[in-house]
């Protein structure tokens, strides 16, 4: 059996370029500067258990499609490892102007601050969870890097299940705490894909 691209050749060095900035990002963009940002006063905190398993789920699911890949699982054809990679880097763009545009608000916990309000700008015009967004472009960017179809089914149901999850929460603390002003652009957004979901 043939490696594929991504395990052979300049392959595996292009593929953890992208992966480590996919790590530094979320490590910088989602922890670091929200930290030394500061938030304001916490005045709600609803978490319902939706980070631990985003963590451990996301992490078990890249293991399991990392192997995929190696083990030629559902093989796709080389030049699916190149689309990959654009994709993984602009799900990590995404996700960081999401973030970046929601500024103190931001917070890997559901919380909602005092003066908290609904954001509506940037990606936010179009989707109510863009940083989410983000992680779908990745991992589906991941995915076909990988060049594993049976990756791709794995790391779209495991966002499906714990990020949904994670939606659920966040939408029904806001509905709860900022009222009419966040129903009102739940109307005028889609969740997650502008336009259609």
């Amino acid at each position: 059996m043939t490696l594929p691209l991504f395990a052979a050749g300049i392959g595996p060095a292009i593929f953890d370029a992208a992966y480590f900035v996919w790590f530094a990002s979320e490590i910088i963009g989602a922890f670091l500067i929200p930290r030394l940002r500061g938030r304001g006063t916490t005045r709600v905190r609803r978490d319902r258990g939706s980070a631990a398993p985003i963590l451990l789920t996301v992490w078990i699911s890249l293991g399991i499609a990392l192997s995929f890949g190696y083990g030629g699982v559902l093989q796709l054809p080389d030049w699916f490892f190149y689309v990959g990679i654009v994709l993984m880097l602009l799900g990590i763009a995404v996700r960081q102007w999401a973030i970046a545009v929601l500024g103190r608000f931001f917070s890997l916990n559901v919380r909602v601050v005092e003066d908290h309000r609904v954001v509506d700008k940037g990606p936010y015009r179009l989707v109510r969870h863009p940083s989410y967004t983000g992680v779908l472009i990745t991992f589906i960017g991941i995915s076909l890097a990988v060049q594993s179809f049976a990756a791709l089914l794995v790391l779209l149901t495991v966002f499906t299940i714990s990020f949904g999850y994670r939606m659920r929460v966040e939408e029904k603390t806001l509905l709860t705490e900022l009222g009419d002003n966040y129903a009102n652009y739940m109307k005028r957004t889609k969740r997650i894909i502008p336009y259609l979901v």
